[in-house]
């Protein structure tokens, strides 16, 4: 594992930077807010996450620890890899980045390229309770909704089914409720059943 990279800044690119460290050119993919603090002949260090694969082994660079950090909690979400984890680090700094999922804030994140609707609920469920942030869902959704949402489709119902059972559930909690996510998906799923 590299964690850092120090060394004098030799190209800089639009995606990436090649930083000489002791006679050797090192190719960093960075996000833009790095890549705007790089200057050719200048000494830098960088905090990197090596990604290694079958065919390839790459190094992004971030600014400091905590983005680095950041970008590689985000990849323990299922169907995050290092580019989408890098976009969202493009488009949203790691505070900000912290607070969207930590309240399940879909339009922050949808915002991000290669993010959905149903990616940004899996994220949130998925990563919400390590984000230290009180959850709160402000695009409207709450989050036992999303919760039971995603559970649906991963015992393979459609987003169609779940939508109509969620909205037949919903129909019987009384205003502003916060039921328990257990009871709403078992309820959901009897509704699912009847259906059939």
């Amino acid at each position: 594992m590299i964690a850092h990279v120090r060394g004098t800044v030799a190209v800089v690119g639009l995606t990436s930077a090649v930083i000489d460290v002791g006679g050797i050119g090192m190719q960093v993919m960075c996000t833009p807010g790095t890549i705007a603090t790089l200057r050719i002949g200048r000494e830098v260090q960088l905090s990197t996450s090596m990604v290694v694969r079958e065919d390839s082994l790459t190094i992004f660079g971030f600014a400091d620890t905590d983005e680095r950090d950041m970008f590689e909690l985000v990849q323990t979400a299922s169907g995050v890899g290092p580019k989408v984890a890098q976009a969202m680090l493009a488009v949203l700094d790691p505070s900000r980045l912290r607070q969207a999922i930590g309240q399940g804030d879909l339009a922050t994140l949808t915002s991000v390229p290669g993010i959905g609707r149903k990616g940004a609920e899996r994220i949130v469920v998925e990563l919400k309770d390590r984000m230290g942030v009180t959850t709160h869902v402000s695009s409207g959704v709450p989050t036992w909704r999303a919760q039971v949402h995603e559970a649906l489709l991963g015992l393979g119902w459609s987003a169609r089914d779940a939508d109509a059972a969620l909205e037949r559930v919903a129909d019987e909690l009384a205003p502003n409720a916060t039921p328990d996510v257990s009871t709403v998906l078992r309820d959901a799923l009897r509704t699912l059943a009847k259906a059939r």
